[in-house]
Protein backbone atom coordinates (compact mmCIF):
# COMPACT_ATOMS: atom_id res chain seq x y z
CA UNK A 1 0.00 0.00 0.00
CA UNK A 2 2.88 2.52 0.79
CA UNK A 3 4.71 1.79 -2.71
CA UNK A 4 0.90 2.13 -4.33
CA UNK A 5 1.07 5.84 -2.63
CA UNK A 6 4.30 6.44 -3.61
CA UNK A 7 5.78 6.66 -0.04
CA UNK A 8 9.24 5.37 0.37
CA UNK A 9 9.63 3.37 3.36
CA UNK A 10 12.61 0.89 5.14
CA UNK A 11 11.52 -2.49 6.40
CA UNK A 12 14.01 -4.03 9.31
CA UNK A 13 13.78 -7.87 9.34
CA UNK A 14 15.82 -10.26 11.45
CA UNK A 15 15.09 -12.88 9.20
CA UNK A 16 17.81 -13.19 6.27
CA UNK A 17 15.47 -15.62 4.34
CA UNK A 18 12.99 -13.03 3.97
CA UNK A 19 15.39 -10.12 3.79
CA UNK A 20 16.72 -11.79 0.51
CA UNK A 21 13.42 -13.20 -0.83
CA UNK A 22 11.78 -9.85 -0.27
CA UNK A 23 10.38 -8.00 -3.88
CA UNK A 24 11.34 -4.35 -2.41
CA UNK A 25 14.79 -4.87 -3.02
CA UNK A 26 16.70 -1.93 -0.80
CA UNK A 27 14.15 -1.44 0.80
CA UNK A 28 14.25 -4.22 3.16
CA UNK A 29 17.33 -4.61 5.51
CA UNK A 30 18.33 -7.09 7.78
CA UNK A 31 18.33 -5.21 11.55
CA UNK A 32 17.60 -5.67 14.74
CA UNK A 33 14.63 -2.74 15.55
CA UNK A 34 15.16 -2.96 18.73
CA UNK A 35 18.76 -1.70 18.58
CA UNK A 36 19.65 1.99 18.41
CA UNK A 37 22.40 1.25 15.74
CA UNK A 38 19.86 0.09 13.29
CA UNK A 39 17.07 2.73 13.63
CA UNK A 40 19.82 5.32 13.22
CA UNK A 41 21.16 3.47 10.41
CA UNK A 42 17.41 3.13 8.70
CA UNK A 43 17.06 6.44 8.74
CA UNK A 44 14.68 7.45 11.76
CA UNK A 45 15.59 10.92 12.02
CA UNK A 46 13.98 11.19 8.32
CA UNK A 47 10.75 9.06 9.05
CA UNK A 48 7.44 10.48 9.38
CA UNK A 49 6.57 7.42 11.25
CA UNK A 50 7.25 3.86 12.66
CA UNK A 51 4.99 0.63 12.49
CA UNK A 52 5.65 -2.28 14.73
CA UNK A 53 4.58 -4.80 12.37
CA UNK A 54 4.76 -8.18 14.89
CA UNK A 55 3.17 -8.83 17.88
CA UNK A 56 6.04 -9.33 20.46
CA UNK A 57 5.35 -6.87 23.88
CA UNK A 58 8.67 -6.80 25.01
CA UNK A 59 10.00 -6.04 21.98
CA UNK A 60 7.59 -3.23 21.06
CA UNK A 61 8.67 -1.64 24.40
CA UNK A 62 12.51 -1.61 23.23
CA UNK A 63 11.97 0.13 19.82
CA UNK A 64 8.87 2.56 21.88
CA UNK A 65 11.79 3.57 24.64
CA UNK A 66 14.65 3.74 21.54
CA UNK A 67 12.18 6.01 19.44
CA UNK A 68 11.47 8.23 22.69
CA UNK A 69 15.15 8.97 23.52
CA UNK A 70 16.03 9.67 19.64
CA UNK A 71 12.95 11.16 17.65
CA UNK A 72 10.50 11.88 20.92
CA UNK A 73 8.26 13.39 17.99
CA UNK A 74 7.86 10.60 15.82
CA UNK A 75 4.32 8.72 15.95
CA UNK A 76 4.61 5.05 16.35
CA UNK A 77 1.69 2.29 15.29
CA UNK A 78 2.07 -0.94 17.14
CA UNK A 79 1.08 -4.04 16.77
CA UNK A 80 -0.55 -6.53 19.15
CA UNK A 81 -2.37 -9.70 19.75
CA UNK A 82 -5.34 -8.41 22.00
CA UNK A 83 -5.83 -5.92 24.69
CA UNK A 84 -3.43 -8.03 27.54
CA UNK A 85 -0.80 -4.67 27.27
CA UNK A 86 -2.51 -1.92 25.29
CA UNK A 87 -1.88 -0.01 29.06
CA UNK A 88 1.84 -0.54 28.95
CA UNK A 89 2.00 0.34 25.16
CA UNK A 90 0.19 3.07 25.26
CA UNK A 91 2.24 4.15 28.40
CA UNK A 92 5.55 4.09 26.93
CA UNK A 93 4.30 6.29 23.80
CA UNK A 94 2.41 4.21 21.37
CA UNK A 95 0.31 6.75 19.52
CA UNK A 96 -2.04 4.03 18.20
CA UNK A 97 -2.30 0.04 18.96
CA UNK A 98 -3.81 -1.95 16.92
CA UNK A 99 -5.26 -4.95 18.23
CA UNK A 100 -5.51 -8.34 16.28
CA UNK A 101 -8.39 -9.68 17.60
CA UNK A 102 -10.21 -6.82 16.89
CA UNK A 103 -9.63 -6.64 13.38
CA UNK A 104 -10.33 -10.62 13.11
CA UNK A 105 -13.92 -9.89 14.91
CA UNK A 106 -14.41 -7.02 12.57
CA UNK A 107 -13.82 -9.51 9.85
CA UNK A 108 -15.78 -12.19 11.12
CA UNK A 109 -18.51 -10.05 11.82
CA UNK A 110 -18.86 -8.64 8.58
CA UNK A 111 -18.59 -11.82 6.89
CA UNK A 112 -21.50 -13.28 8.53
CA UNK A 113 -23.64 -10.05 7.77
CA UNK A 114 -23.09 -10.30 4.03
CA UNK A 115 -24.09 -14.16 4.24
CA UNK A 116 -26.91 -13.64 6.07
CA UNK A 117 -27.97 -10.96 3.71
CA UNK A 118 -27.36 -7.73 5.02
CA UNK A 119 -26.62 -4.85 2.34
CA UNK A 120 -22.63 -4.80 1.78
CA UNK A 121 -23.16 -0.72 1.96
CA UNK A 122 -24.77 -1.25 5.59
CA UNK A 123 -21.91 -4.17 6.62
CA UNK A 124 -19.21 -1.57 5.77
CA UNK A 125 -20.59 1.05 7.55
CA UNK A 126 -21.20 -0.42 10.15
CA UNK A 127 -17.13 -1.55 10.51
CA UNK A 128 -16.37 1.76 9.74
CA UNK A 129 -18.34 3.15 13.13
CA UNK A 130 -16.34 0.12 14.94
CA UNK A 131 -13.07 1.17 13.83
CA UNK A 132 -14.08 4.91 14.23
CA UNK A 133 -15.12 4.19 18.00
CA UNK A 134 -11.75 1.96 18.87
CA UNK A 135 -9.29 3.97 16.88
CA UNK A 136 -8.66 7.62 18.06
CA UNK A 137 -6.46 8.26 15.06
CA UNK A 138 -9.70 7.52 12.71
CA UNK A 139 -12.36 9.19 15.46
CA UNK A 140 -15.28 11.17 13.61
CA UNK A 141 -13.25 10.70 10.49
CA UNK A 142 -15.87 8.55 8.75
CA UNK A 143 -19.00 11.06 9.55
CA UNK A 144 -16.80 14.40 9.42
CA UNK A 145 -16.05 16.80 6.52
CA UNK A 146 -12.82 15.50 5.90
CA UNK A 147 -14.31 12.22 4.49
CA UNK A 148 -13.11 13.00 0.75
CA UNK A 149 -10.83 10.55 -1.65
CA UNK A 150 -8.61 12.57 -2.50
CA UNK A 151 -5.48 10.70 -4.83
CA UNK A 152 -3.57 14.04 -4.52
CA UNK A 153 -3.39 13.95 -0.98
CA UNK A 154 -4.27 17.66 -0.37
CA UNK A 155 -6.80 18.41 2.48
CA UNK A 156 -6.35 15.38 4.27
CA UNK A 157 -6.40 14.73 7.89
CA UNK A 158 -3.09 13.94 9.41
CA UNK A 159 -1.15 13.83 12.78
CA UNK A 160 1.46 16.03 14.31
CA UNK A 161 3.31 16.18 17.22
CA UNK A 162 4.52 19.47 18.82
CA UNK A 163 7.21 19.88 21.93
CA UNK A 164 6.33 22.46 24.20
CA UNK A 165 9.92 24.22 24.65
CA UNK A 166 10.04 25.77 27.85
CA UNK A 167 10.23 29.13 26.74
CA UNK A 168 6.70 28.79 24.94
CA UNK A 169 3.90 30.94 26.29
CA UNK A 170 1.93 27.87 26.09
CA UNK A 171 3.00 26.51 29.56
CA UNK A 172 1.14 26.76 32.35
CA UNK A 173 -2.09 27.22 30.34
CA UNK A 174 -4.99 24.91 29.30
CA UNK A 175 -5.75 23.21 26.25
CA UNK A 176 -9.23 25.79 26.35
CA UNK A 177 -7.26 29.15 26.59
CA UNK A 178 -4.91 28.40 23.94
CA UNK A 179 -8.06 27.68 21.65
CA UNK A 180 -7.17 24.25 20.66
CA UNK A 181 -10.56 22.93 21.74
CA UNK A 182 -13.41 23.57 19.20
CA UNK A 183 -11.41 24.59 16.59
CA UNK A 184 -11.15 22.28 13.85
CA UNK A 185 -7.91 20.78 15.65
CA UNK A 186 -7.98 17.84 18.04
CA UNK A 187 -5.26 17.08 20.66
CA UNK A 188 -5.09 13.14 20.81
CA UNK A 189 -2.80 13.04 23.37
CA UNK A 190 -0.14 14.79 25.60
CA UNK A 191 2.96 12.57 26.25
CA UNK A 192 4.73 13.92 29.66
CA UNK A 193 7.91 12.20 31.13
CA UNK A 194 7.52 9.56 28.70
CA UNK A 195 3.72 8.97 29.67
CA UNK A 196 0.62 9.42 27.43
CA UNK A 197 -2.34 10.96 28.67
CA UNK A 198 -4.43 9.17 25.94
CA UNK A 199 -7.37 12.32 26.24
CA UNK A 200 -6.40 14.77 27.39
CA UNK A 201 -9.46 17.11 28.65
CA UNK A 202 -9.81 21.00 28.09
CA UNK A 203 -8.59 21.92 31.46
CA UNK A 204 -5.46 20.28 30.89
CA UNK A 205 -2.51 22.30 31.37
CA UNK A 206 0.81 22.28 29.19
CA UNK A 207 4.29 22.05 30.84
CA UNK A 208 7.24 22.52 29.39
CA UNK A 209 8.71 19.54 27.76
CA UNK A 210 5.03 17.84 26.85
CA UNK A 211 4.74 16.65 23.84
CA UNK A 212 1.26 17.66 22.77
CA UNK A 213 -0.31 15.35 19.49
CA UNK A 214 -2.84 17.31 17.72
CA UNK A 215 -4.88 15.60 14.42
CA UNK A 216 -6.97 18.01 11.97
CA UNK A 217 -6.27 20.05 8.36
CA UNK A 218 -2.90 20.90 7.38
CA UNK A 219 -4.38 24.79 7.50
CA UNK A 220 -5.41 24.59 11.29
CA UNK A 221 -2.62 22.19 12.06
CA UNK A 222 -0.15 24.92 10.93
CA UNK A 223 -2.17 27.69 13.09
CA UNK A 224 -2.24 25.21 16.45
CA UNK A 225 1.57 24.84 16.05
CA UNK A 226 2.31 28.27 15.57
CA UNK A 227 0.11 28.92 18.53
CA UNK A 228 1.99 26.32 20.92
CA UNK A 229 5.67 27.05 19.78
CA UNK A 230 5.81 30.97 19.84
CA UNK A 231 7.87 32.21 22.26
CA UNK A 232 7.10 34.50 25.63
CA UNK A 233 9.59 36.94 24.24
CA UNK A 234 7.91 37.07 21.41
CA UNK A 235 4.48 37.90 22.77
Amino acid sequence: MLEQEGISYVALDLDPDRVVAAVAGESVVFGDAGRRESLLAAGLHRAATVAITYANTPSAMRVLHNIHELAPTLPVIVRTVDDTDLEKLTAAGATEVILEIVEGSLMLASHTLVLMGVPMRRVVRRVEEMRDERYSLLRGYFRGADDTDDDDGHEQVRLQSVPIDEKSEAVGHSLDDLGLVGNGVEVTAIRRHGIRDVEPGPETKLRANDIVVLRGLPEVLAQAEERLSRNRRAA
